[in-house]
């Protein structure tokens, strides 16, 4: 494939959404499958830190909106190869019309599917529902896995290993390492440097957030531009200032629209933590989600997040982990790729036919 860099200033991306109605649909689309990870996915960055009350909910929600934008800015500057990954993902084809249509079905399936789980209070992974819907709908457009980057999607199997055993491993290690070295100390003593840590191991979360799923989300976005302009073969791009800007504001909208649920169910009603369980929590995913990042990776931070908290309540003992609460997730995690993925081909197959 080529090198054809898609950017575009604000006001050139004004005037062709607004003479080209496909794109405005994708654009929307995406704006809204942004909102609903702002609500599923970014309340886990700031889960902990609310749930030990170290920060509060609304002065959370702000940070977490100020640091995706600067994780978005900042990883997508220096490092977008989660980008490329999910831009080069799929293949629609040579045809950019139905393409264009192939991609709107997509994302409308996974905005049913996220919203249906955040109605359940279940932290569904977005990234995933993203990959899955995206790799049904490029099935339903070939006629066969012709349409899978094989390559690409490899880094999704690694990533998702990744996000499970070393987020896991990592909060259960750095944990044991915090107890190890404060035994003996009067936790009074340390509560408040522990919150003010936590706190910034919050705001950590918060950039990582921004760096992998902002990332995500923005591929797409500009795969659409492509596609909008007839472009099946270019295979990079250039992120534009303003997309970020708009991203970020929306992923925060999302956020304090709908984070209280997601929140309660990964810093509370999973594992009972204390503020250096927060803390440590913090510090292991977000450690894993910059590996993963620069090595472009696209990882779910919801998995992170969350085998990072049940690592940390593991280490205590095994019973101080809601199991049940994890057998919920667990499910709702197996059925994202078959369910988001049958959602985006149904719709692909159906929309190309009566559009």
């Amino acid at each position: 494939m080529r090198y054809v860099q898609v950017d575009v200033s604000f006001q050139t991306f004004l005037n062709e959404v607004l003479h080209n109605p496909p794109l405005l649909i994708v654009s929307l689309l995406t704006l809204g499958v942004i909102l609903v990870n702002g609500w599923t996915d970014a309340p886990n960055a700031i889960a902990t830190a609310v749930s030990t009350r170290a920060i509060a909910p609304r002065a959370a929600i702000l940070m977490a909106a100020v640091m995706n934008f600067i994780g978005m800015l900042v990883m997508t500057t220096f490092n977008a190869t989660v980008a490329m990954t999910i831009y080069n993902m799929v293949d629609y084809g040579g045809d950019a019309h139905d393409a264009l249509i192939g991609l709107c079905a997509a994302l409308i399936g996974i905005v049913v599917w996220a919203t249906a789980a955040s109605w359940f209070g279940i932290p569904t992974s977005e990234s995933h529902a993203l990959i899955a819907g995206l790799s049904g709908s490029a099935i339903a457009m070939q006629g066969g896995i012709s349409g899978i980057n094989g390559d690409e999607w490899l880094k999704v199997i690694y990533g998702l290993g990744l996000s499970t055993v070393l987020g896991f491993g990592a909060g259960w290690l750095i944990v044991q390492m915090i107890e190890a070295v404060f035994r003996g100390i009067d936790r009074r003593r340390v509560n408040g440097a522990f919150r003010v840590s936590q706190v910034g191991g919050a705001a950590a979360m918060a950039f990582m957030h921004g760096a992998q799923d902002g990332q995500k989300f923005m591929g797409v976005f500009l795969l659409g531009v492509a596609l909008s302009r007839g472009d099946t073969g270019a295979a990079g791009f250039a992120v534009p200032l303003w997309l970020m800007i708009l991203c970020s504001l929306v992923m925060g909208l999302g956020t304090s629209i709908g984070g209280m649920r997601i929140i309660k169910t990964v810093g509370m009603d999973m594992v009972k933590l204390e503020t250096y369980q927060g803390f440590s929590a913090d510090l292991a995913a977000a450690g894993c989600l910059l590996v993963s990042s620069l090595t472009g990776l696209p990882v779910s931070t919801t998995h992170t997040k969350t085998t990072a908290i049940m690592g940390v309540g593991a280490a205590r003992r095994l019973s101080s982990v809601n199991w049940g609460i994890v057998k919920e997730m667990l499910l709702a995690w197996v059925l994202t790729f078959p369910g988001c993925g049958a959602i985006g081909f149904v719709m692909t197959y159906l929309f190309v036919r009566i559009f």
